[in-house]
């Protein structure tokens, strides 16, 4: 069997990859806590429990398998705790994947596809963001990315390890067999609230900005289906197994979507209005975020094939049905 350690393997995207990997012919080691993943996501290969700082767990994982790489998921991922919680956010994210990387670099594992974010890209000076644009992380969330983003840089001189590093706009959808799904608690992610207040399950849906300028007022984001997510980490994989040259890229559609245009979609397809409320502004939400997408084209040959909003918005709705 040819291994790969999937940290995070519990998790939304970290579960979309491992299916991902295993019809590839992969076998994936899901490493989780569990804390905010799924035993029930875990299908496709062995779950091993662990935390990210627990080195010696992870050697001991990484000697019994002897992986051909990792890819690394595990993280936290709330914008708003990291700015209450900047210690928690640094310890988790950045000091962990250090010892994530000792503990490879002890068993000679030396590829590595890193889940990022656009978040270290802070307020874009221009849109759409290509990977040139100046990084400038405005949350210890997205400098925690950035800052892993560094280290996996100069790891690759020292040490030989050689990075995929993928910069994701905004994940969203589910797999469309059913199998497995977003389930964040709490959620945070507009799609899935967007479902919930659908649904009844919260009162309505809170829209933060109506003044932006875009063509309808609210904020556009450049949405990526999960499925199209994980087929970049196999591209991203396949890359590094074949030799590649360590790289950052940005993982969008290069076209971006309002707040109202995906409530529109959704009442759509759910067949029934869905309450807002219209709130300020928060704080640091650029109006758009919009991914420059040619570069991953042309580095791993990857592009989007089911990113769509309809087919994000009619997946994840079937999955919300399953599973409410």
């Amino acid at each position: 069997m040819t291994h790969v350690l999937v940290t995070g393997g519990a998790g939304y995207v970290g579960s979309h990859a491992c299916k991902r990997l295993a019809a590839a012919g992969y076998t994936p080691v899901a490493y989780d806590n569990l804390s905010s993943g799924h035993r029930w996501a875990v299908q496709w290969g062995p779950l091993e429990e662990g935390e990210v700082g627990d080195g010696a767990r992870l050697e001991a994982v990484l000697g019994e398998f002897q992986p051909v790489a990792v890819m690394h998921f595990a993280g936290l991922i709330q914008v708003a705790e990291s700015v209450v919680k900047p210690a928690l956010y640094y310890r988790s994210n950045v000091a962990d994947t250090l010892t994530l990387l000792d503990a490879m670099l002890a068993h000679d594992v030396k590829r590595i596809v890193f889940s990022s974010s656009a978040a270290v890209y802070g307020q874009p000076d221009l849109v759409p963001i290509d990977e040139q644009s100046r990084k400038a992380p405005i949350n210890p969330y997205g400098t925690s990315k950035r800052l892993i983003e560094q280290i996996l840089d100069d790891f690759g001189p020292a040490y030989g390890l050689r990075h995929v590093s993928l910069r994701y706009f905004n994940a969203a959808g589910a797999d469309p067999d059913g199998q497995i799904g977003e389930g964040h608690d709490p959620e945070t992610h507009l799609i899935p609230i967007i479902l919930q207040a659908a649904s009844g399950q919260r009162g309505s849906l809170d829209i933060y900005g109506t003044d932006y300028p875009t063509a309808d007022g609210t904020a556009v984001r450049d949405y990526v289906h999960v499925c199209d997510l994980a087929d970049a980490h196999l591209a991203a994989l396949e890359y590094l197994m074949d030799g590649g040259a360590s790289v950052c890229l940005n993982l969008g559609t290069g076209a971006g979507y309002s707040v109202r245009e995906v409530i529109a979609a959704a009442e759509e397809i759910c067949g029934r209005p869905i309450p807002v409320q219209e709130k300020p502004r928060r704080a640091g939400d650029p109006p758009a975020l919009v991914a420059a997408a040619d570069r991953v084209q042309d580095v791993l040959g990857w592009r989007p094939a089911r990113s769509d909003l309809r087919q994000i918005v009619e997946t994840a709705w079937r999955w919300h049905q399953r599973t409410q």
